[in-house]
């Protein structure tokens, strides 16, 4: 989930650095050092959807003890989306336990000890989406012992475990507009991971709907499987731009919009030609 940092402004560019600085502040403040571990660019989407002003300060931290860097400054969104942060990747940790055999699932399980407090705080915070997170993702685990030959059933629950994310919004015709572009986003993202997995799963036999769906050879989608991907993958995000249509995010408005317009179109087409992982060799060196 990140922007085309290349076609943002600089103010915009600090903007989503404010936000991602000001999760992982947030993090360490409600949660400790561990949890900040755990940051990603996704958790930062959500931040920034959950937000509407951005005000900052320029910050040190442990990773930039010299150079200050811009940090968002303390909210009730960035609190809001620290806690929805820690239950998710503590579920998601649950689930890589229950999908791995015992060596496979030792990093799972080492990454769980070190969240369980923290997580354990957040359930009390957020127990409504805590609840959620625990059915939906027990519902998928169904899915995925049924060997469920549709992509949809277990999208669409995914889905509907990102959408509760917006039960935080207090303003009633937000909320719907957040649960909409939050559903497509979480049917996005469930598809786009399923099809980079999929030379993954393929090699060690475990379930992925895409495999079940869609043709493949070699561990790769066939052309004509990939483009009827795209095109699901596409009307998802056709569907989040639309809700993004209708309402305002303020600040992060245009950070946002290059995530829904731009970003999101780039992770998915270079998941689907196997180029997603791969870096300039510059940036490698």
């Amino acid at each position: 989930m990140r922007p085309a940092l290349d076609k943002l402004d600089e103010e915009n560019r600090d903007r989503f650095q404010a936000a991602y600085c000001g999760l992982c502040h947030t993090l360490g403040r409600r949660y400790g050092f561990t949890a900040r571990l755990f940051l990603n660019y996704d958790l930062t989407f959500l931040a920034m959807l959950l937000g509407h002003r951005c005000g900052s300060s320029d910050r040190h931290c442990v990773v930039h003890p010299i150079r200050k860097r811009p940090c968002a400054c303390e909210s009730e969104a960035l609190d809001t989306a620290a806690d929805l942060s820690v239950i998710l990747l503590w579920w998601q940790l649950q689930d890589g336990i229950a999908d791995h055999g015992f060596f496979r699932g030792l990093k799972y399980r080492a990454a769980s000890l070190l969240l369980r407090r923290a997580y354990r705080k957040a359930s009390v915070r957020q127990p409504s989406f805590d609840e959620n997170t625990r059915l939906r993702l027990d519902e998928l685990s169904r899915l995925e012992r049924e060997n469920c030959p549709a992509v949809d059933p277990p999208a669409d629950c995914f889905a509907r475990l990102l959408a509760h994310a917006s039960e935080s919004e207090p303003d009633p015709t937000r909320r719907l507009v957040l649960a909409q572009l939050l559903y497509h986003l979480g049917r996005w993202i469930y598809l786009v991971d399923a099809a980079d997995d999929l030379k993954k799963d393929l090699r060690r036999g475990d379930y992925n709907p895409v495999a079940l769906r869609y043709s493949h050879e070699n561990g790769q989608l066939t052309a004509e499987s990939r483009a009827e991907l795209g095109q699901t993958l596409d009307q998802s995000v056709r569907m989040m731009a639309a809700a993004f249509e209708l309402a305002d995010f303020g600040d992060y408005g245009k950070v946002i919009e290059s995530v829904v317009y731009e970003g999101l179109y780039l992770v998915g087409a270079a998941v689907l030609s196997g180029t997603f992982r791969r870096r300039p060799k510059s940036e490698k060196r």
